[in-house]
This record gives structure tokens, C-alpha cells and sequence, in this order.
């Protein structure tokens, strides 16, 4: 794994595409991911980026953008007007690329500091990302944020497995996962949990339970569509739909999620979102 400690020349992005309807701008805390060799690594789409790997392979290396919080306080008044505008409320997803909890920040503190900075400077709307427990750190800056802004936090939950054959572990183990929404939402910070993308489900109705008891809201996203391309193409030359017949020949159809769809509105009616929408903080009914 390389790590190098770089100076970046910017840290707020404008979206577009599949995260213009999400936020108006993301922000990655480092580039490159630590995490791009475990289970969510595989079907990771920005392995497909080559802006963003430059021809490096996703998972060997990580870029700590160790001026990440001058520049948020540099940037903030221009791209919030940015954002007014277009008559857009200034929202920001950290992170879409790379987890901003991997076990370089407990070195690094750059998400740390980015927080500090928002609890200064807020956005309308921060919606973190992450597929670890270590999100559950950061507690006390959450309920600062949360008096100043908007504030969601997603966590990745893709299958009550412990492991899918043929693939490596997930970075942060499942029930390590489950604790860290529950102890986020007992806090007062809005969760919700990402299973996305969707990997086949042993007890659907034990996982949406266990899940229905941890956050606000559950998001359920299949890699077709969710990968940024109509038929998942981009994930279709990657292992992971293999695996995934192996264990269920019907979970790389789109019908295997309007199915777990079906599970998770009856255990959790009027709190289950699907795709981009759920992403969004829109919720789905069965029959919409």
C-alpha cells in the first residue's frame, strides 16, 4: 500500500451525473482507498474511473489530502453562492470516492478536521458515507453539526453475511456495523443504512428487522443502475455478480431488489428508499 501525504488544489466538487439530484458537492477527505481490497472494493465503480486511479489498481494506494480543511474554508462562501445560485440548497456527500473512515484517519485526522471546519462553516445538508464503525468516532461533532445543519449518516450494510465466497471480507465486520448505527441514532444523528450494493440476503426478514432496530431509514440499491450504467456493465466484468449467482442465481436481476423491497416495506413501511432516490432521503411505498 502506497500512501503519500499531498497538497490538493481543491476539495468541493460540483456534481453531476448520478450525484447532481443527491448534492450539490462532494468532497473526498483523501483519494485512493484502503478499503478498495475488502468486500466493497469489488464492485466499487470508481475502480472504473481512471481520472481518479490514473492507471494505479483501486486499493494500493491513498493520498492523504492533508490541506482538505484550509481549502473546505477557502472555498466555502464561493460554492455555497455557486449552489444559491442555481437555486440549489448547498449540500455536500463525503464521500462517494473514498471512505473519509479509514484506518489512515486515525493518523491523519483529516476528516476530523473537515468536520471541525463545518461545525464553523456548515453546509445546508451533510450526508456522510462510509462502510466502516469507525464513523461512531466522531460523535461529540455530529451533535455540534446537527444543531448548525442537516445532517444524515449513511452506513453500508450489503448482506447479513459474514463472508460471500470468492470474495474478501468486508472492512468493518457486520455487527460492528449495527452498534455503530444504533449508537449514532441513539445520539440523535439521523442513520440510515445502505445496503447497496445489494449482495443475496440468507434471513431478509431478520436482516430488515435487526436494521429496522438500528436507523431511521434503510436504502436498498442493486449494482445494475447503481454502478452508473443502465445494465451494471461496469460491474458485470468484475467477480462479484459470480459470487453473487453462487449463493442466488436470481440476485443479479433487478426483480431480486423490488423483492427485498417488498421485505423491508412491510418491517419498515414509509422508511425504505430505492436507488438514487433513497440516496436522495426520498422514501418508496410498494405500490409507487
Amino acid at each position: 500500500m502506497q500512501i503519500n501525504i499531498v497538497q490538493a488544489h481543491s476539495i468541493l466538487t460540483r456534481t453531476c451525473g448520478y450525484l447532481h439530484t443527491i448534492a450539490s458537492h462532494s468532497l473526498q477527505p483523501y483519494r485512493g482507498c484502503t478499503f478498495g481490497n475488502a468486500l466493497c472494493g469489488v464492485g466499487c465503480y470508481v475502480q472504473h474511473n481512471t481520472f481518479l486511479t490514473r492507471g494505479e489498481r483501486w486499493g494500493s494506494f491513498l493520498d492523504a489530502r492533508v490541506n482538505a480543511p484550509e481549502l473546505y474554508r477557502r472555498q466555502y462562501h464561493k460554492e455555497r453562492s455557486w449552489a444559491e445560485r442555481g437555486g440549489r440548497r448547498f449540500v455536500i456527500f463525503m464521500s462517494s470516492s473514498t471512505d473519509p473512515f479509514l484506518p489512515q484517519e486515525q493518523r491523519f485526522g483529516i476528516t476530523q478536521a473537515l468536520l471541525e471546519a463545518m461545525v464553523e462553516q456548515p453546509p445546508d445538508e451533510l450526508i456522510i458515507q462510509t462502510h466502516t464503525h469507525l464513523v461512531a468516532r466522531y460523535l461529540e461533532l455530529y451533535r455540534q453539526l446537527g444543531a448548525r445543519c442537516q445532517l444524515r449518516v449513511h452506513i453500508s450494510i450489503e448482506t447479513d453475511r459474514q463472508c460471500v465466497p470468492g470474495l474478501p471480507p468486508p472492512a468493518s465486520p457486520l455487527c460492528r456495523r449495527l452498534e455503530a448505527a444504533h449508537t449514532l441514532r441513539a445520539a440523535g444523528v439521523r442513520v440510515v443504512v445502505t445496503v447497496a450494493p445489494l449482495l443475496p440476503i440468507a434471513d431478509p426478514d431478520a436482516f430488515f428487522r435487526a436494521i429496522e432496530q438500528s436507523a431511521d431509514a434503510v436504502v436498498i440499491d442493486h449494482f445494475i443502475g447503481g454502478d452508473g450504467t443502465a445494465n451494471g456493465s461496469r460491474t458485470q466484468s468484475t467477480p462479484l455478480p459470480r459470487a453473487m449467482a453462487a449463493l442466488e442465481p436470481r440476485s443479479i436481476h433487478l426483480s431480486y431488489r423490488e423483492k427485498m423491497v417488498r421485505v423491508a416495506e412491510a418491517i419498515m413501511p414509509g422508511r425504505v428508499g430505492v436507488g438514487i432516490d433513497g440516496f436522495a432521503g426520498r422514501v418508496r411505498r410498494i405500490h409507487d
